[in-house]
């Protein structure tokens, strides 16, 4: 039986529910966010609930070693959290030059930074939790040492992710990926039941220590003695001197509602960036190849100038306000002519996974970001501990000049964002689409669709979607409608329809009506999406 063959077209409804509900791409994830709600938990604990199962039941995307990002809403007001890790101190382009590269490689030792994930669940905890977090974490430790069959998406990506790993990761360093992940000498099956003993250690461990182990005790020192060991430059001083950090969310007015995201080094501000342009262009029409090609340069444009200036906060060559202003907006959108262009940066003024939503009837919300990054991560995996770390610095440069240079305590440009919705200072709700750099295009779509085509979470999330690559190369998916497909290469540009719909991202969605509690999701049809409801 093959279970990613389907040759009929099918379709889902929004799901609503009042006492509580969780969104996101795996179901067991979604059923232990839902366990802690009816355990007394709230929309904080459920997220983190379900964001540690998640590294758990989905390790193609995420894990315990790597970053995280969070808006929540409760009290009426909206919070941002940034859980993403440093650089190494030791780390150097010096050193890394020294090892024998022009440019940061995307696997092993070298993209390693500090990981932000369990200090994130930490400090959510803390801060906006009900329940000890020893507790919350019960769900994703009993997935761990019992194990669970693998979903369809998941188990099509993890055969993918050892086809390429067994050639290539050949050497001591990435020795524990395989017997953590490929025990039996291959990937797990489709419905094969996979067990992680040693990433239960390591979750109970957090949950007894509010993760403090993990940055000053036992783990630490596994993961400092192993990167001694290999040449690695993350060190138990790296871990100690970590802390997550809350931020002050932007947003930007989108026809009446503000869209919120996580400042810089989050490459959320794209998509703030991208619709205040549109905004400036468009009109209230259903989709055409007019529509579709200011969009795709809106996009571009502010891509663009993101990949250029985005890095951490206090090494922008540019402010964030000037980039969300009119005044930006307006000269960007003045740029953008008939035909499909190939941008070049905005010129300075002289002088950007698995995601997750969760909500429950006392009013809180919470959209939630994880990421290894690529997949699995750097596929370093530290022996004992299942913790594969994440190979986050691979987006620095070696280019001095370029703000986002590597250097020693840098937070590099971060693709992962949460995103939020509110309207005259009241919840609308949680919205995300992970992915790499999708992510602002995904975050774009949705808040468009639902917007100026009232369409529904989950109708917004099924939309086919495009994807601008570069210069004027735009790929869209599957069923993308062949008549736009055509009508936007004779507007000069390059599309190219995908096989699969596996780059295009993969979102959750849950509002809320603010006068009757009644909260409404979508998951996303792309990957094992479920939503989880009380």
């Amino acid at each position: 039986m093959d279970y990613l063959y389907h040759p009929f077209q099918a379709k889902r409804h929004t799901v609503f529910a009042k006492k509580g509900m969780v969104a996101t791409s795996q179901p067991l994830a979604a059923q232990a966010g839902l366990e802690i709600l009816q355990k007394g938990g709230n929309a904080i604990d459920a997220a983190i609930a379900t964001a540690a199962a998640l590294t758990v039941v989905e390790p193609t995307s995420n894990g315990i070693g790597g970053d995280a990002f969070a808006l929540v809403w409760t009290k009426g007001k909206l919070h941002g959290l940034n859980a993403s890790g440093p650089a190494p101190q030791s780390i150097s382009a010096k050193a890394i030059r020294e090892k024998g590269h022009e440019t940061i490689p995307a696997f092993g030792l070298i993209p390693i930074t500090v990981p932000g994930v369990p200090a994130a669940w930490a400090e959510l905890s803390i801060q906006y939790g009900k329940l000890p977090l020893q507790e919350v974490l019960i769900p994703a430790i009993r997935y761990a040492e019992e194990g669970y069959p693998l979903t369809p998406i998941l188990g099509k990506y993890w055969k993918g992710a050892y086809k390429r790993f067994k050639s290539t990761f050949t050497t001591e360093e990435f020795a524990a990926w395989f017997e953590t992940f490929a025990p039996d000498g291959r990937a797990p099956e489709i419905g094969e039941i996979w067990s992680s003993p040693d990433h239960a250690k390591t979750l109970r461990a957090i949950g007894e220590s509010n993760a403090r182990d993990f940055y000053e005790g036992e783990i630490a020192t596994k993961i400092e003695d192993f990167m001694k060991k290999h040449g690695g430059f993350l060190s138990k001083e790296d871990l100690a001197t970590y802390k997550p950090e809350w931020v002050e969310p932007i947003s930007t007015n989108y026809k009446g509602y503000d869209v919120w995201e996580i400042p810089p080094n989050g490459q959320g501000m794209i998509a703030l960036m991208a619709l205040n342009i549109y905004k400036q262009l468009n009109k209230p029409e259903w989709q055409n190849a007019n529509i579709l090609h200011e969009q795709i340069e809106a996009m571009k444009l502010a891509f663009t100038d993101g990949k250029a200036f985005i890095t951490d906060l206090d090494a922008m060559p540019v402010k964030v306000n000037h980039l969300l202003s009119d005044e930006y907006a307006k000269s960007r959108a003045e740029t953008i002519l008939e035909e499909a262009s190939d941008p070049e940066p905005y010129e300075l003024p002289k002088g950007g996974t698995v995601y997750l939503a969760t909500a429950d009837e006392e009013g809180n919300m919470v959209s939630y970001i994880q990421s290894n990054y690529m997949g699995f991560g750097s596929g370093i995996v530290v022996p004992g501990t299942g913790i594969a770390l994440q190979n986050r610095g691979h987006d620095f440069t070696l280019n001095e000049s370029h703000p986002n240079f590597i250097e020693p305590g840098k937070r590099t440009f971060h693709t992962i964002i949460p995103g939020f919705l509110t309207q005259d200072g009241q919840a609308v709700g949680a919205f995300g689409v992970m992915g790499g750099y999708m992510q602002p295009q995904g975050h774009f779509q949705v808040v468009t669709n639902t917007i100026d085509y009232l369409l529904n979470p989950q109708a917004a999330l099924d939309m086919p979607r495009w994807q601008w690559i570069k210069g004027k190369t735009v790929h869209v998916e599957p069923e993308f409608p062949n008549y736009l497909v055509q009508s936007l290469v004779r507007k000069g540009h390059d599309i190219h329809v995908a096989s699969d719909t596996g780059s295009f991202g993969r979102g959750q969605i849950i509002w809320r009506n603010p006068e009757t509690g009644v909260l409404q999701g979508g998951t996303e049809s792309r990957t094992d999406g479920s939503i989880a409801v009380w």
